[in-house]
Formats: structure tokens, sequence, C-alpha cells
């Protein structure tokens, strides 16, 4: 078996840290200009905006309060994607590479919301939490409306998060070889 190269290295490094990064910088960008309390600004109305929201739960706000299982669930997940690249030796594809560098990027980005490394206090009183305590979820800003129905609010670590996914299907589809190069 031949050795994942080093150049798969830094390219995991760098899009995985610039896309966790893209998404920590946009997520305080908007904390400072969204309405804390869930106000939309609409970009288009009716259709596409923004909105602050607190999810302390995982995909479509499924689990809510489990923020502490699905922070170490994402701990295993961004070992496990490690580990699969570069000691099983997935990183040999360039494909697989950008497509699990693009999943640890939005896995990071959350994983750093959930354990609160953000500093936020919950501004306003909801079940379980007085104003002050710590927020211990993930920042959520897009705000997208199909029809009358609202999408679930997401972020950018979402949006990576989903492109990885999608990437990796089309990979497992495409019946792709491992890339040397």
């Amino acid at each position: 078996m031949k050795p994942v190269p080093p150049s798969r290295y830094v390219l995991f490094a760098v899009i995985a840290t610039g896309g966790c990064v893209l998404d920590l910088v946009t997520k305080h960008w908007m904390s400072g200009i969204l309405d804390p309390f869930g106000r939309p600004r609409w970009a288009w109305p009716g259709l596409f905006g923004f909105q602050w929201s607190l999810n302390e739960g995982a995909l479509f706000g499924m689990g809510q309060g489990k923020v502490f299982l699905f922070a170490g669930l994402s701990i295993l997940a961004a070992l496990a994607v490690c580990y699969w690249l570069f000691v099983a030796g997935a990183a040999r594809d360039r494909f697989l590479t950008v497509a699990l560098s693009l999943v640890t990027a939005g896995i990071l980005g959350n994983l750093f919301d959930r354990l609160g490394l953000h500093g936020l206090r919950w501004p306003y009183a909801t079940e379980g939490h007085v104003v002050g305590d710590p927020v211990y979820a993930v920042r959520d800003w897009i705000l997208v409306m199909i029809g009358t129905w609202h999408w679930p609010n997401f972020n950018v670590a979402d949006s990576l998060l989903v492109c990885g996914a999608i990437l990796l299907i089309w990979h497992s589809f495409s019946g792709s070889e491992v890339e040397a190069s």
C-alpha cells in the first residue's frame, strides 16, 4: 500500500481549517448584526434572509438538550475521519480528501459552539435556562422559506457538512478509483 502523499495532509488542513474559520467568523459577525430574539432580516422577503437562533440539538433541531451527547459524537466523527483518511489511507484519493475535509470543517465549527467556546450567555429565559446562563448551542443564522414552510435555520458549518456528504455519496456511486496524484 502506498503511503498518503504529504500534499493530502496540507489539502486536508487548509480546507478543514479554512472552512471552520469561515463558519466561526460568519457566526460572530452575524451575532453582532442580528436580533438575539429571532426577528428576521430579509434579503429577499418571504424567501431568504437572516435570523439568529440557538440550536441545542442536531439535524433539524432533533434531540434538543442533548448537546453534550452531540459534542461527544462530533469528536468521535472527527477522529474517525482522520483515521479513515490518514491511517486507513483514504487520503490517497484527492476527491475523498476534499469531501472529508469539508465534513471535518463542519464538525469542528459546530463543535466549537456545542462546547460553549463562543462565550455567549442566554439573552432570554427559556425552558431550562435563565438569562445569563452559558450557551451550549449551535449558532444558526441562515433563513430559507419554501413557500410558507420555514426551513430550519442553518449556518456555514451545516452547509459544509451537507456539501461534503453530497460529495461522498457522489464518490460512492461514481465508481472512482483511488487517485494517487
